[in-house]
């Protein structure tokens, strides 16, 4: 028999862990429910998923600037260029694919600085390739946000409306997909893909806590609408941070800085310039994995980054919240800690500290509940991989559901 045709498709081997993350997870359900695929990947850093995922990957943008900003001419036309090149380069990968897999991230959303004809144009040309093609695209596990720019938001919305099958990561995704005109009946809420990874062996917490704090920090500059004060909310976040991890050097505890994508470095090297102590190290991280071992070792958490929030919760460590969006909000109630998030673009320093010892003094009780909640996610994702299966994999899908029926 001829094997499926799997592609997967996103910012994979940029730089982020996150993004990186949910494509493990996803190879994983692939290669345990479907060994005999074929995959490959169109993505941002094809060089580093064939290296660390062994596929092979193809660019997703002909153009190699694309994310730097255009100001001179020939920048500009090899833009410009780029998305007409683009648009048949994608067609003609699609068109060889039985089945296109958008592994979780939030393809969907604008919570970060975003332009329209970046990747949600890429993400358009693919569910449009797709439909014209017959190729099932599939939306799994992504998260998705009220988009204020009419642009960004057309092609978001009829990228989801093109798309075969859609999950997402948390109701508000769905919520804010149905607001903008989507079907969403028949779409399924999951937990995050990354709930799915394999999960470390934790250590043993201090009692009462007093060791080791990892502190998760991210080149924050606010939303995609917050352009003009970009430079204002990333130094108020900076100086909030640095003055929290300086605070938690004077009681003694030892703070270990980690990060969620390269972009993230400068802010870690600006706190360990202004807080110059041996109790301040940075973590090297170059996956999931990495930071759930890092975080497993630690007393407690505080993290911006939402993937940084998922691997702590993940490995079942007392976590604050810096959350810069509602998808952090929604992640931090799912797992039973939604009283503990801190705006990252308002970063109160003496108020962020009383929420952390506030959550230190629960640390034991938030353990059990994190237990509980991650059997309970685990158990949602088996589930949200069986419906994929039956969506995408007609055959396959009838044959498993013949296996779990008594």
């Amino acid at each position: 028999m001829t094997p499926v045709r799997v592609g997967v498709f996103g910012l994979l081997g940029s730089g982020n862990l996150g993004n990186d993350g949910s494509l493990e997870a996803v190879l994983g359900y692939l290669r345990a429910e479907h060994p005999e695929a074929a995959v490959d990947a169109l993505c941002g850093g094809p060089e580093v998923v064939t290296a660390r995922f062994k596929i092979p990957a193809t660019r997703l943008h002909w153009y190699r600037g694309e994310y730097r900003t255009a100001s001179r001419a020939g920048a500009i036309t090899g833009k410009g260029l780029g998305k007409l090149v683009d648009a048949v380069r994608t067609a003609v990968w699609v068109r060889r694919h039985d089945v296109v897999i958008v592994p979780g991230m939030g393809v969907l959303e604008a919570t970060l600085p975003l332009r329209p004809w970046g990747f949600p144009y890429a993400l358009f040309l693919l569910c449009a390739s797709g439909r014209l093609f017959g190729t099932r695209v599939a939306l799994v596990g992504v998260g998705a946000a009220p988009i204020g720019k009419r642009p960004t938001r057309a092609l978001v919305r009829w990228s989801a409306r093109l798309a075969t099958y859609r999950s997402y990561r948390d109701d508000l995704s769905r919520d804010a997909m149905r607001e903008m005109g989507v079907d969403t009946s028949r779409d399924e809420v999951c937990p995050d893909l990354a709930f799915a990874l394999p999960t470390p062996r934790t250590g043993t917490p201090s009692d009462p806590p007093g060791g080791p704090v990892c502190v998760g920090v991210m080149d924050f500059h606010g939303s995609d609408d917050d352009r003009a004060r970009a430079e204002e909310i990333h130094r108020r976040y900076l100086d909030g941070t640095t003055r929290f991890v300086r605070t938690l050097v004077e009681d003694g505890r030892q703070v270990r800085l980690l990060t969620g994508d390269a972009c993230d470095a400068p802010v870690v090297a600006s706190i360990l310039d202004a807080v110059d102590s041996p109790l301040v190290t940075a973590a090297e991280t170059a996956s999931l994995a990495d930071l759930m071992n890092e975080m497993a070792a630690a007393d407690t958490v505080v993290a911006t980054r939402y993937h940084n929030l998922v691997c702590a919760l993940k490995v079942g460590v007392p976590t604050l919240a810096l959350s810069y969006a509602a998808k952090s909000d929604a992640l931090m109630s799912r797992m039973g800690l939604a009283a503990y998030c801190h705006p990252a673009g308002e970063v109160d320093a003496d108020r962020l500290l009383e929420q952390f010892r506030a959550l230190e003094q629960r640390s034991a009780e938030l353990r059990r509940t994190l237990t509980e909640r991650n059997l309970v996610a685990v158990r949602q994702l088996h589930h949200q991989f069986g419906a994929l299966t039956s969506a995408l994999f007609p055959t396959a899908g009838h044959a498993h559901a013949l296996q779990e029926s008594p």
